[in-house]
């Protein structure tokens, strides 16, 4: 399991849309050398969260996994993407609040990387992946990590476990 690791390189690709966001606005506002460290920061992110998984699917203990209920987990997010847009909100650049911001983007990763949560990653929906809440016989529910459609309980996947609720499709 690569508990903290994992949920570190998967909150902090959650939180690298606002980054381009912000990488947007502050190239909008002439502020180029700032816009670039932004998107650097961000595509940084993702390839370190798309290398973690390659990782982890090639070196992660294999078990068999049971799930009998399967639920899309990718729609539920509306307010955090109300947050990747929020610098566009505003008419000046210079007039955003960057302590104010920087706080809330501090504050909402250290929610998402200590709770069990959910770990909305629309960069990595770009890459194919997709996330689903999973139920197990014994009534756990996980966040399954895949690159396959699941349309229904598919009974039996073989995964790795990322965190203590995060799986990761292995096959």
């Amino acid at each position: 399991m690569l508990s903290g690791t994992a949920k570190v390189v998967l909150t902090a690709t959650a939180i690298a849309p606002a980054g381009l966001t912000y990488a947007y606005a502050a190239f909008m506002a002439d502020k180029t050398c700032l816009a670039i460290g932004l998107l650097c920061g961000s595509v940084i992110c993702t390839v370190l969260c798309l290398f973690l998984l390659g990782y982890a699917r090639k070196h992660l203990e294999r078990m068999k996994f049971t799930a009998i209920k399967v639920e899309a987990a990718d729609h539920e997010n509306m307010a955090i993407l109300l947050l990747y847009l929020s610098p566009l909100f505003t008419a000046n650049f210079n007039a955003l609040k960057w302590p104010i911001l920087i706080l809330t983007l501090l504050i909402f990763a250290l929610v998402i990387g200590t709770r069990y949560g959910y770990h909305f990653n629309p960069l990595l929906g770009l890459q194919g992946w997709h996330f689903y809440k999973v139920a197990t016989p014994e009534g756990v529910t996980y966040v399954l990590i895949t690159k396959k459609r699941l349309r229904d309980a598919c009974g039996r996947l073989v995964v790795g476990q990322l965190t203590e609720y995060i799986v990761l499709d292995l096959e």
